[in-house]
């Protein structure tokens, strides 16, 4: 009988882990020498696994279309305002006080939103890991705020379902071209047909380009420098320096933890 996290016709029933992730990486490597360059160069990327629940579908609410730093900074005043991120708390909180803390004002309606559906009892989101995807996807995407992405970014990270592909995704466009070597960026089609090739661990994938994506960004954003007398990088001025080590924490580079926007 085959195992459930086996490469073969059948889909990848178990959420995805360290040692699943690192099978998957082998197998997407031997099939697509593009990914597998982009392993070697870089390394395998990380599981970037998130815990699922409230916090964690509020904090990608947050990260819609903006940097990760961005949304970091507002989870954390979303935070400080409500005590705790949980859905009584930002229920209590309301609208008027997110947005004070500085959540723009149609986020601010979003988390309370789904913090009154979890708080009535309309929403389970324990119950959600153990829907099929397709389940889960249609659910979400019934929650003010949820589009496909931010279903599909909960159902890859926080589920950790090893074949679900984000479309809408610019950092995966951008990846794919410069691994792919393409001349133009790819639509949101294209790239998903393109994803079609690496199932059933398109979710693999993903978290190859990213890394891809992460590791490129760091070294166009000040990674590589001329070297100083003593033969090390030359210090970045004190205020790229702020700003780098703010992206290191917010977001992965090349061995760092975090989830790219």
């Amino acid at each position: 009988m085959r195992s459930p996290v086996d490469v073969g016709a059948a889909r990848p029933l178990r959420p995805l882990d360290s040692r699943s992730l690192r099978r998957a990486v082998r197998t997407l490597a031997a099939r697509d020498p593009d990914l597998a360059a982009a392993v070697a160069r870089l390394g395998p990327p990380p599981l970037w696994a998130r815990r699922p629940g409230f916090a964690t579908l509020v904090r990608i609410i947050l990260e819609q279309q903006v940097s990760l730093a961005s949304a970091a900074a507002t989870y954390r005043r979303l935070r400080a305002a409500a005590g705790r991120v949980t859905p009584a708390r930002v229920a209590f909180a309301g609208e008027a006080s997110l947005r004070a803390a500085g959540v723009t004002r149609q986020k601010a309606v979003y988390c309370c939103a789904l913090a009154r559906e979890v708080t009535s009892g309309r929403l389970a989101l324990a119950a959600l890991g153990h829907l099929p995807e397709t389940a889960v996807r249609s659910r979400l995407l019934q929650l003010p705020g949820v589009g496909p992405w931010t279903a599909d970014i909960y159902l890859l990270m926080a589920l950790r379902r090893p074949d679900v592909w984000p479309r809408g995704d610019l950092a995966l466009a951008r990846a794919a071209q410069h691994v792919k070597r393409l001349r133009r960026l790819p639509d949101d089609d294209a790239l998903s047909g393109m994803a079609e090739r690496w199932a059933p661990w398109r979710a693999a994938a993903a978290r190859i380009l990213w890394h891809a994506y992460l590791c490129q960004r760091r070294q166009s954003d000040g990674g590589l420098r001329p070297a100083s007398r003593a033969g090390r990088p030359a210090p970045a001025p004190a205020g790229r320096r702020r700003r780098q080590e703010a992206s290191r924490r917010a977001t992965p580079g090349c061995r760092t933890r975090g989830i790219p926007s």
